[in-house]
């Protein structure tokens, strides 16, 4: 059987509805009882998201999270402060140059690392060992800055050099093959090589056009080895070529005459300038070939660039005038307005919210009086100006008026007018307009029955005013 106080009280509810009701009751059960279509607002229905798929469907990402911030945490701890390349005198990497360069300011050298020509160039001189660790980056033009840098004196060391360094940085040497790198004997009388004695050496092997070289460390071919010391020219500098990198490395220096051979090629005097050459030298690039970027694009890509930019524009206004109109998506469930005011007025019943659902039902009726009297919306909800219009429509007797259950014992509700006291412009509570302004503005019913004759009284107080 239907419940007549839930049918008449969302029956009569068809406008605003006002503030919803609040109490355990509504917030506890609401959402059971309402339809299986109509849900109340805010309850919880099969496409909600919960708390359980929110973390099912966020913790594969959070995971993922986890580890590439405990990885990031774990490799800035772990990893050196400074990374630096190969040969480099700072660097303690298998590969790097540091214990040499350690073991050489030990005896009293002075290593100095540059990575420009002209800070080689500047500091190379009498007194000097200077160090390229990779010639073959250098251009032609550094390639003379340091060969004039270093004829007034000192050593120069030239580490695998190939045959694009080899004619600007030591000409009269040539580039002869290649032989693996393996521990070798001297089998010369070049004295630092005799000292050192078995060494890592191998790599790129050359031979001297002039003939007066000394080579060490010989390959497969007694005629090509592997280390070549030039004799001093006129300012009585020396050039050593040397055809791998190994002996250098701190993974290999402990080995064999590995650190004997480096200490006497590279402390032979005072001061060792290191050289790293560094594509970022601008001494690479000379002033009259330097261009920038724009300088670099053809001309026919700039035009092209220019031909799909307008082209796209184009496209734009072409399919912007052809967008269509708006598609419509159904909705996966239809709730019908009947139905969502009836899920309501069964959450005022449960909650025994009397007071808000009588307060409901004036509003909406106020709402829709006040343009039938001639009242303007902004004061529909006026009782001194809204009860005289209707009663001067309806007159001061309501048909089937018994409001007689309309009192609550807490005393008067928001919106009514004290005992006693009068709205301006009213006939009063016991004058000709008390049953209209008991009915738009009176205190909640005290029981159901008393709500529904409420509904009853504004049903027909409306009637009445759009059949007048």
């Amino acid at each position: 059987m239907t419940d007549p106080l839930r049918t008449r009280t969302a029956s009569a509810v068809t406008g605003p509805i006002g503030t919803t009701p609040t109490g355990t009751g509504a917030a506890g059960t609401g959402s059971g009882d309402a339809g299986p279509s109509g849900a109340a607002p805010g309850a919880s229905t099969p496409l909600s998201p919960t708390g359980r798929r929110i973390w099912a469907r966020s913790r594969g990402l959070l995971a993922t999270a986890v580890a590439l911030l405990l990885f990031g945490i774990g490799y800035a701890a772990l990893a050196p402060a400074e990374r630096h390349g190969r040969l480099d005198p700072r660097s303690t990497e298998r590969t790097g140059s540091r214990a040499v360069a350690q073991l050489l300011a030990d005896r009293g050298v002075t290593v100095r690392t540059v990575t420009t020509t002209a800070e080689a160039a500047a500091l190379t001189g009498p007194g000097s060992t200077l160090l390229v660790t990779a010639p073959d980056l250098l251009v032609p033009s550094q390639q003379d800055t340091l060969r004039r840098a270093g004829a007034g004196g000192g050593t120069t060391v030239l580490v695998a050099p190939t045959r694009f360094s080899l004619e600007g940085l030591a000409p009269g040497v040539e580039e002869t093959g290649r032989v693996r790198v393996e521990p070798l004997a001297p089998g010369c009388s070049y004295a630092p090589a005799r000292r050192a004695g078995n060494a890592d050496m191998g790599g790129t092997t050359y031979r001297s056009r002039t003939g007066d070289a000394l080579g060490c460390y010989r390959g497969d071919d007694p005629a090509d080895p592997t280390l070549l010391r030039l004799a001093p020219g006129d300012g009585g500098a020396a050039t050593v070529v040397v055809g791998t990198d190994h002996f250098l490395h701190n993974q290999r220096l402990a080995d064999r005459g590995n650190a004997s051979l480096a200490l006497q090629l590279l402390g032979e005097h005072p001061r060792l300038v290191w050289y790293l050459p560094s594509p970022d030298d601008e001494a690479a690039v000379p002033e009259e070939g330097r261009k920038t970027f724009f300088e670099l694009v053809p001309d026919g890509w700039v035009f092209g660039a220019v031909q799909l930019g307008v082209a796209a524009v184009l496209a734009a206004l072409w399919r912007s005038r052809r967008l269509g109109p708006v598609v419509t998506e159904p909705l996966p469930v239809t709730v019908r307005a009947a139905e969502t005011t009836e899920g309501r007025a069964r959450l005022y019943r449960r909650a025994n919210a009397r007071d808000r659902a009588a307060e409901s039902l004036r509003r909406a009726a106020r709402a829709r009086l006040a343009p039938l009297v001639g009242v303007a919306p902004a004061s529909a909800h006026d009782p001194a100006v809204l009860v005289p219009a209707v009663t001067a429509r309806t007159g001061s007797a309501l048909p089937g008026t018994d409001l007689s259950g309309i009192t609550q014992p807490g005393g008067p509700q928001p919106g009514s007018t004290p005992p006693g006291s009068a709205p301006r412009g009213s006939t009063g509570t016991t004058g000709p307009g008390a049953p209209v302004h008991t009915a738009l503005f009176g205190p909640a019913p005290r029981d159901d029955a008393a709500l529904v004759r409420l509904a009853d009284e504004l049903d027909a107080l409306e009637r009445q005013v759009r059949e007048q």
